[in-house]
Order: structure tokens, then sequence, then C-alpha cells
């Protein structure tokens, strides 16, 4: 039953809450800008912050719990359209061929992987991350980017709010007892606004060039980027068409489509 609990992610999701919310408290508890904004009546602050800690949580949950897109069944009878439309849309006899995934048995749609921990293979698969025990893919890599965002306003507002707390005292060991938590709390807060920052930027950079971290660090050994050198991309529409593409086009991508058009204009 714990191998259970464990293995689908309870227990990096509570830790996650309960980090959340000891930090949240500390900030109210200690004499900082909050706690002062608090005693003096002056509620749209801390009520602000409380709603923007609040909506993180709700973020990562959809994020952790959504379906990334999985794939269920071959490719060819989750395309959208009939077949004869999929085949005006793939060139017969394409190069390279879709293949069949060596784990689950299914026809791979283009930019598919296999994930060995959710044992699915993912559409359009970014990658696997731990903190959310979930793939990020195709349904989900957007709001994998808002939650981002979010949480990285959280943690930079809470910087601020913990910097405002720090008192000054006559001894270092008198200034640890009374600052001791509010720094551990930055010290924490700080490396989590660093890891957010650092993904946020990949992440932004990889959607303006329609790459993905799977082929950004793995494109020698997947066979539809073989055939391309290291600065093209057959996905690449530009960075405004590519930003546009990725946050306001809400429906499943015929890859193959974009492929051999971008393979066409290549050649």
């Amino acid at each position: 039953m714990f191998k259970n609990v464990f293995r689908s992610g309870f227990l990096i999701r509570t830790v996650h809450v309960i980090l959340t919310w000891v930090i949240t408290l500390i900030l109210f508890l200690h004499d900082t800008d909050l706690r002062r904004q608090e005693e003096n009546g002056e509620l749209m602050k801390p009520v602000a912050f409380s709603l923007l800690v609040l909506l993180s949580v709700m973020l990562y949950f959809t994020v952790s719990l959504m379906d990334p897109g999985f794939v269920l069944s071959d490719s060819t009878k989750c395309a959208q359209g009939s077949s004869e439309e999929l085949e005006e849309m793939i060139p017969q006899n394409p190069s390279p061929r879709l293949r069949r995934c060596g784990y689950c048995l299914l026809q791979q749609p283009m930019r598919a992987k296999h994930c060995q921990t959710c044992k699915h293979c993912v559409r359009r698969f970014d990658h696997h991350c731990p903190w959310i025990d979930n793939c990020v893919g195709e349904r989900n890599h957007r709001w994998f980017i808002i939650y981002l965002t979010v949480q990285l306003l959280a943690l930079l507002w809470a910087m601020q709010i913990s910097w405002s707390g720090f008192h000054t005292a006559i001894t270092w060991k008198l200034w640890l007892s009374v600052n001791g938590f509010l720094l551990a709390t930055l010290c924490v807060v700080g490396v989590f606004s660093l890891v957010a920052v650092l993904l946020l930027g990949c992440h932004l950079y990889l959607i303006s060039i329609n790459s993905t971290t799977w082929e950004f660090m793995s494109r020698h050994r997947i066979s539809y980027l073989k055939s391309y050198g290291d600065e093209e991309n057959p996905f690449d529409r530009g960075i405004l068409c590519n930003l546009w593409d990725f946050f306001c086009m809400c429906r499943t991508v015929m890859w193959e489509q974009v492929y051999y058009r971008g393979r066409h204009n290549h050649v």
C-alpha cells in the first residue's frame, strides 16, 4: 500500500504543499511587511500574496495531475480527420518512417517519446519532471509555463517579504536566534527562485524556436532531426508564430505535416 502511495507522487506533492504553507506562515508570523500591514489593517497586499500562493498551488496540481498527452492508441487512429485526409497530409513512403514504440508497441506520432516512469508515450514530449511527478508534453506544457511564471512571482515576492523582516542585534548568536527562521526561509526561497528563473528562461527559449528539451538535448539520436544541421529545425516557423502556436493553439497538432513542409523548404 505504502509503495503505491509513494509511487503515485503523493509524497512529493505533500512535501510541496507543506513547504509552501510553512514558508507562508513564517512570513506572516514574523515581523515582516505582511505582518505589519495586517496589524495596521492594510489587508490588500496580505490578501493578494495569499491568493498568489494559492494560485501557484492550484496550478501545481493542475500540471501534476493532468494528462500530458499520453498516446493511448495508434497515431493513425488518434489523428483528427479520416484516413484519406491523413494520407494527403503525409507523403507516401515518408522518410523517416513513423516508428512503433519498443515498450508499449503503439505507433508513435512524430515528436512523441516513451516515458519509462509514466509507462506511456507522450505527444510532443518535453521531459519528465520529478517535482510534479508527471511528464511535460503537448497538453500540459503551456500550463507548466504558466505555473513556473506564477511560482516565480510568488517566490520573488516572498524574498522581498522575508528580507523586510530582518532585525539587527548586538551579537551574531542573538542575530541568528532572532532571524534564524527568516534566514532559512530566504535561503530556500532564493534557491527555488534561481531554479525557476533558469527553467522558465530555458523553456521560453525552446518555445521560441519550437523545440523541446528532449529534441534539444538528444537531436543527434532522433531520426527526424539527423538530416538537419545543429542550427536547423523543421518545426521552426519564426519566433512570433511559434509563441502564438504554443500559447494560443489548443489542439492536437499533426507534426508530420509541419515536418514535411519544412523538409520540402529545406530541400
